[in-house]
C-alpha cells in the first residue's frame, strides 16, 4: 500500500517536473579531492541546514543538489529547482512566493501557489543565488528566518518546511564586500558548503 503511495507521488511530482533524476551514483571521478567532496556532500545530505554551492560554471552544481536530496531523508518529496539570473525583484516574489487572484494586471485566475510551497517538505534548488537583485535578498532572508510565506496581494501566511540548497559562480564573499549581497543572508545560506573543483584541476577526469 505505501509503495503505492510512494509511486503515485513520485509520479506526480515528474509530471510537475519536480523530480530529481541524478544520485551519487552518477559521479565518475578518479580524482581522491574530488571524492573526498562527495562523501562530505553526502554527510551534509543528513543534515536539515542550507547548502551553499560554489563553482564555476559547468562544473555540476546541480547535479550535487539533485544528489543531496536524493541522499536525503526529503527524496520522496519535491525537488524544485528556479534560477535566478535575469529575473527582476516582481518576478522573483511572484515565483516563489505566489499570488493571489487579481493581485497584478496579468495575473492567472486563482491565483499560482509559490515554488516555496511546492517544494513541502522536499528541496528547493536556487541557482546563480549571486545574481538574486539587492532588493529582493531580504524578503528571502526573512523566508529563511521564519519559514513562511506570504503570497504577493494576500495577508494569508503560510508556513513552508523547505531545505534550501543555493548555488553560484560567483564569490558571494567578495560580493558582501563589494555590497552586492547581504552579509546576513550570506551567512544563513552558507552554513554548510560545497566548492567544486573544475575539471582541469582533476586532468585524471578528463578521459
Amino acid at each position: 500500500h505505501y509503495q503505492e503511495l510512494e509511486l503515485n507521488i513520485r509520479k506526480n511530482l515528474q509530471e510537475k517536473g519536480h523530480l530529481a533524476k541524478y544520485s551519487f551514483d552518477d559521479f565518475i571521478t578518479a580524482n581522491e579531492q574530488m571524492k573526498h567532496l562527495i562523501n562530505i556532500a553526502k554527510t551534509y545530505s543528513a543534515s536539515p541546514f542550507p547548502i551553499l554551492i560554489q563553482g564555476e560554471s559547468g562544473t555540476g552544481k546541480e547535479l550535487f543538489a539533485q544528489s543531496i536530496h536524493n541522499a536525503s531523508n526529503r527524496k520522496n518529496g519535491p525537488f524544485v529547482a528556479l534560477n535566478c539570473s535575469t529575473l527582476t525583484e516582481s518576478i522573483l516574489e511572484a515565483e516563489l512566493f505566489g499570488y493571489s487572484d487579481s493581485s497584478f494586471t496579468g495575473a492567472r485566475k486563482g491565483g499560482k501557489i509559490g515554488l516555496f510551497q511546492e517544494a513541502h517538505q522536499g528541496t528547493i534548488f536556487l541557482d546563480e543565488i549571486g545574481e538574486m537583485p539587492l532588493s529582493f535578498q531580504s524578503k528571502l532572508l526573512r523566508v529563511l528566518q521564519e519559514k513562511e510565506v506570504r503570497p504577493v496581494g494576500s495577508g494569508k501566511i503560510i508556513p513552508v518546511d523547505v531545505r534550501v540548497v543555493a548555488a553560484t559562480n560567483k564569490n558571494l564573499r567578495e560580493e558582501v564586500e563589494n555590497g552586492n549581497f547581504r552579509l546576513d543572508l550570506w551567512y544563513r545560506l552558507n552554513v554548510l558548503s560545497v566548492n567544486i573543483i573544475p575539471l582541469r584541476e582533476r586532468p585524471e577526469d578528463i578521459e
